[in-house]
């Protein structure tokens, strides 16, 4: 049987309004037992993706885990991009067992769910595997999520994916909603996030702009 190519975009790539990012836990008492990758590298990811998630206007819920009582707060750099975004505190470690975060996401009202925090054998494995049971479409940020140890981790992962869960990246979320250099309202916005967060494609950036003035697309 043939089939017949044609310049459309796949499907199952994400684009900024099809769905509802969920940053979870991105707090200072979840940090300190983070050991599958550098509190560096982990809160450089996070700004990335809620940078991209602001910047495309993309539907974004922010919740931590007894803020007041024991974690701290949210990270500045993800919560920096909502000014005035309210952050649902939850007592349950299932983020999708939360009344508040819940009636969120049905008031928002889409299908794909996109998540990222700490920790994740428990924090994202949790809504993950709840959404996928519900009918939901989901992603998960692996370079925005951390655990106690990379075993933890990458277990965990592999569960969501067993699952049906969609493992992608944060410089792969902010380029997969961006996709053509052609899109000239979001190209400068797109490659200022990258220059800023996006290690070294970044400073490649940067680099090619500085010396030849040069820009994709």
């Amino acid at each position: 049987m043939s089939v017949t190519a044609t310049a459309t975009p796949g499907a199952k790539l994400l684009s900024p309004k099809d769905h509802t990012l969920i940053m979870i836990d991105f707090q200072s008492q979840m940090a300190f037992a983070t050991h599958s990758i550098d509190a560096v590298t982990l809160r450089n990811n996070a700004a990335l993706v809620a940078h991209a998630a602001a910047g495309f206007g993309a539907s974004t819920i922010l919740t931590t885990v007894a803020e007041k009582s024991f974690s701290g707060p949210m990270f500045d750099e993800v919560v920096a991009p909502f000014p005035g975004q309210a952050l649902l505190d939850r007592t349950s470690m299932n983020t999708w067992e939360d009344a508040a975060v819940i009636k969120q996401v049905n008031e928002i009202g889409k299908k794909r769910i996109v998540l990222a925090g700490l920790w994740t054998s428990v924090c994202i494995v949790g809504p993950a595997l709840s959404a996928l049971d519900q009918g939901f479409e989901v992603y998960v940020i692996t370079d925005a999520c951390g655990d106690v140890s990379a075993e933890a981790h990458n277990r965990a992962i592999e569960r969501i994916v067993q699952a049906g869960g969609q493992p992608i990246t944060a410089l792969q979320y902010l380029l997969e909603m961006q996709r053509d250099w052609a899109r000239t309202d979001t190209y400068d916005m797109t490659t200022g996030i990258a220059k800023k967060f996006g290690g070294a494609y970044g400073l490649g950036i940067i680099y090619a702009k500085s010396m030849f003035n040069a820009h994709e697309g």
